[in-house]
């Protein structure tokens, strides 16, 4: 929505975005009170993210700064994705399907951004999908950052996701990370 602003005795236009109130909090907030999720509600709220995701892929767009705090839950405990302060076109400036801002938050963001390397914006946000997904089944994040001086992060990229899961079952119950979420999220980061 567009309107007019006078101040001081000058008139500027102003854009106001209406949006419907979301009062059930910041899915941060449910996993730093409460603790990790257990599976079956992980699965629920990541197939609500994965949804939105989908719908803002789909329409063009992607978000680049996917990460808990973005995630709200509406009254009824459904997934809004909010904040498209970064959002862009999937096909980049110049149409060739890559951007090269850096920008998003540093524990969410894929490589090749920390890398300053072009990206396509849509893998970025799966990729910070699979670390939202593992934050919240787990407890705490996969790694640091996705650099090669991260020790978690560098088995992954240097194809050790055996050791990987292996440090990050240490603590954990037998079993704790079924074979299916492991792969889902090798796949994703």
């Amino acid at each position: 929505m567009e309107t007019t602003e006078v101040k001081n005795g000058k008139a500027k236009k102003v854009a106001y975005i209406a949006m419907e109130p979301v009062l059930g909090g910041e899915l941060f907030d449910y996993v730093a009170n409460t603790g990790p999720f257990e599976e079956r509600y992980a699965r629920h709220y990541f197939k609500q993210m994965l949804m939105g995701l989908h719908y803002l892929h789909s329409n063009g767009n992607a978000h680049r700064d996917l990460k808990p705090e973005n995630i709200m839950l509406d009254k009824d405990y459904n997934v809004k994705i909010i904040d498209f302060g970064f959002t862009c076109n999937i096909a980049g400036r110049n149409g060739t399907g890559t951007n090269s801002s850096g920008v998003g938050t540093p524990g969410y963001m894929a490589p090749e951004i920390l890398l300053k390397q072009p990206y396509q914006s849509n893998a970025v946000d799966l990729f910070a999908l699979g670390v939202i997904l593992f934050i919240i089944y787990a407890g705490h994040p996969p790694f640091n950052l996705a650099k090669d001086d991260d020790s978690h992060y560098r088995l992954l990229a240097s194809q050790r996701a055996d050791l990987f899961w292996k440090a990050h079952s240490n603590n954990k119950p037998a079993g704790f990370f079924t074979e299916e979420f492991k792969d889902l999220i090798t796949a994703m980061l």
